[in-house]
């Protein structure tokens, strides 16, 4: 049956995803129409096709575990120079976030992996494009900025034409979402709650 390449992550929602995806692609970054805006728990990662039912399972437990939060992005960073990529900043939710992909990638699961850099949670506006293009992008989000109640994630497959598509949702265990604008502690306990 062959390999896939599967990719975990919260999705950015509309009208937010819309809108940064269409600034992505604006930029001159050739890859914005295929990669929906996310902010990634499990980056791109090679599987058999025939263990994606263990990944679906092992997800399901991992968002059975999990709490909606609060989401909240603001202004924008850089990798440069270690890596060509400018996004939006993740303000809030960012302790969630790093909570939520150690458990994705957890070594007793099916997608257990290191990761090339240590793990920050952003959203790609600008990636591999020429350095005016990556200036103008950090400078124009600058002001940037979205909140929401993230209640799940989801898993996607990497097409033969590099486009990345939705196989299915995963909605957190928990019901209530905390009230925007609170702090990690809190944010810590709704998680764990």
């Amino acid at each position: 049956m062959g390999t896939v390449t599967i990719g975990v992550s919260i999705a950015v929602p509309e009208p937010h995803g819309s809108l940064l995806q269409e600034l992505r692609a604006g930029f001159g970054d050739a890859a914005a129409h295929g990669i929906p805006t996310h902010v990634t728990l499990l980056p791109p990662t090679e599987v058999d096709a025939t263990d994606l039912s263990a990944v679906e399972a092992h997800l399901t437990q991992v968002a059975a575990a999990g709490r909606p939060f609060p989401m909240r992005l603001c202004g924008t960073g850089t990798f440069r120079p270690l890596s060509p990529v400018v996004y939006v900043r993740v303000a809030q939710g960012a302790e969630a976030c790093a909570w939520l992909q150690q458990r994705v990638r957890d070594a007793s699961g099916p997608v257990a992996r290191e990761l090339q850099f240590p793990y920050h949670p952003h959203v790609t506006v600008a990636h591999g494009i020429d350095e005016e293009s990556m200036d103008r992008a950090f400078a124009e989000l600058a002001g940037f900025e979205a909140e929401w109640p993230c209640t799940g994630f989801a898993l996607y497959e990497q097409g033969a034409d590099d486009v990345w598509r939705k196989l299915r949702e995963y909605t957190f265990g928990g019901s209530v979402v905390p009230p925007q604008g609170c702090h990690a502690d809190v944010e810590r306990g709704a998680l764990r709650g």
